[in-house]
């Protein structure tokens, strides 16, 4: 059955690659909110053209107020759950062809803003699906291919998702990498606050623990790392004034050896009396047993398919798993593939994402049989 299932996504190919370019030719960067679109009139075509694909496919369709919409497949109230993002970041300057017309290079690329983050990934899930659809293939769970519309801008459509819907059993998001990713690092963003009374003292602190800081943190004393995930990232992003207030803000992405709680405290310690922190919001880490079945099977199905060592590895990214429980990040880049989502040119091969398509669909397979 699995060699009758890679040799489907052979047969759909072309129609796959259609229906990605159909979506990846709307602009969909995030916009004033409008009636019926939360995210903006683009991102609101982008969820409809999508959820059109799947009817034609011949999937039942569900849209959750114009927040998430997916396709499902098989009637059990558990579910495995596939989410991905139409939303895009802005395009910038400096892209050789327009950025949203999903330009067609000699050697099989397409160029377009959204084609790897995240439209031609999660596309690719839908179509794996189709192609277990057509084999007729019995399912002992039901699967829906999810998709989101906030992901670049904070989460907003999987907080309302979850507030209508319960979570998947298990799954994943295609917006990270390969081999399946086991664990994400935490990601916290915070801010230190002073009265402009004291903004001698309040530079003289950020100056010296921050802008002449290791990104580790060392000066802080938050150089927290395990083997696993590595060591702490500190980054600052905004200084600015508020009123009669002076703000720093910071994004911190730390490994799972230690909690927010342990670097805020650690933190203070350093604080001088003229400032306060502020959590301004926090993801934890996320960690799945490395054996357990959810893992093992993914990590077969990307061996199978591409060849390739699929030991598990963890990420400093942050993705819909950090806030939708029970799924794990998966693909779609290849090792070697960096560099390339928020960028001028962006782009996907095309045999790539036959490739993840392939992979997607021995996954669901394996999760779902």
């Amino acid at each position: 059955m699995e060699d009758k299932i890679l040799a489907e996504i052979d047969k759909i190919s072309e129609e796959m690659i259609q229906g990605i370019l159909e979506v990846v030719r709307i602009d969909s960067v995030k916009s004033e909110p409008q009636e019926n679109a939360p995210f903006g009139k683009g991102v609101k075509k982008a969820l409809d053209k999508a959820l059109e694909l799947a009817e034609e496919l011949g999937f039942e369709t569900v849209n959750v107020d114009n927040y998430v919409g997916y396709a499902k497949y098989g009637e059990s109230e558990d579910y495995i759950g596939v989410m991905g993002h139409l939303d895009v970041v802005e395009t910038g300057e400096g892209w050789t062809h327009p950025p949203f017309s999903g330009y067609m290079d000699e050697n099989g690329r397409i160029f377009s803003r959204g084609i790897l983050d995240n439209k031609g990934p999660v596309l690719s899930c839908l179509y794996a699906l189709y192609a277990l659809k057509r084999l007729h293939i019995p399912l002992s769970r039901q699967v829906r291919i999810m998709f989101g519309t906030d992901e670049e801008s904070g989460f907003e459509d999987l907080t309302y998702y979850l507030s209508k819907e319960k979570p998947p059993v298990m799954g994943w998001t295609p917006d990270c990498k390969y081999p399946v990713v086991y664990g994400e690092r935490g990601r916290a963003n915070l801010q230190i606050r002073a009265d402009q009374v004291h903004l001698q003292q309040f530079f003289s602190f950020v100056t010296t623990y921050f802008l002449e800081s290791a990104a580790s943190g060392n000066r802080l004393g938050i150089d927290y790392h395990d083997d696993e995930y590595g060591e702490m990232q500190m980054r600052g992003y905004a200084l600015r004034t508020e009123q009669e207030d002076v703000v720093f803000q910071f994004t911190l992405s730390y490994p799972a050896c230690c909690s927010i709680q342990d670097i805020q405290k650690q933190i203070r310690t350093k604080l001088d009396s003229c400032c306060t922190l502020q959590l301004l919001h926090n993801y934890d880490p996320v960690r799945f047993e490395k054996d357990c079945f959810m893992v093992r099977a993914l990590q077969s199905a990307y061996e199978q398919v591409s060849g390739l060592d699929g030991t598990p590895v963890t990420t400093t990214g942050g993705t819909y798993a950090k806030a939708m429980p029970n799924i794990v990040p998966f693909g779609p880049s290849f090792p070697g593939q960096k560099g390339i989502g928020h960028q001028p040119d962006e782009w996907m091969d095309i045999k790539d994402i036959i490739m993840n398509a392939k992979i997607y669909a021995l996954s669901l397979y394996k999760l779902a049989k």
